[in-house]
């Protein structure tokens, strides 16, 4: 009884792990993307026709996910349709790719704000993007939280923080 008990317990812990994984990548993601929203909304909106509108925040968040990913939501969801079912792309990406596209919420939010078009906003976001990249994918600080969440991961154990 004991032995089904822990395995039970095991088990509760490891969904747990999952549950708060998945958020905290998906907080991370969704940081800035306030700022992003909100100069869509002061600078865009305005400008457009009831019809537009029904479809720009998600024309925008596209433009981010082919600045970074080389591909759209829907590019995506159509190459990954059983990952699809329960997220997005910003979902199952790594640390290094979320960190990236924070920092191109906010590039973009001020490119909005300067009214510069989406074309050149987009080539702009996608060349930050590599240099970024490029910068940053030897980077120790988040090599550590990568090595951080492996641990975890790994581990198969909560770490109790209450104590």
């Amino acid at each position: 009884m004991y032995l089904i008990k822990e395995f039970e317990r095991l088990k509760k812990n490891e969904a747990y792990q999952e549950k708060i994984e998945w958020r905290a990548n998906r907080l991370l993601s969704k940081a800035n993307y306030i700022v992003h929203t909100d100069a869509v909304k002061n600078y865009i909106v305005p400008t457009l026709t009831e019809q537009q509108k029904k479809f720009i925040y998600a024309e925008e968040a596209d433009v981010l996910n082919v600045a970074l990913f080389g591909m759209t939501a829907k590019e995506w969801r159509k190459k990954n349709p059983k990952l699809a079912e329960d997220g997005n792309i910003r979902d199952y990406t790594d640390l290094l790719h979320l960190i990236i596209l924070n920092n191109l919420e906010n590039s973009n939010a001020e490119f909005i704000k300067l009214g510069i078009v989406q074309r050149e906003r987009l080539i702009k976001l996608n060349e930050s993007a590599r240099n970024q990249m490029e910068i940053l994918k030897n980077n120790n600080g988040i090599k550590e939280l990568e090595m951080l969440q492996n641990q975890i991961n790994n581990s198969g154990y909560l770490i109790d923080n209450k104590n």
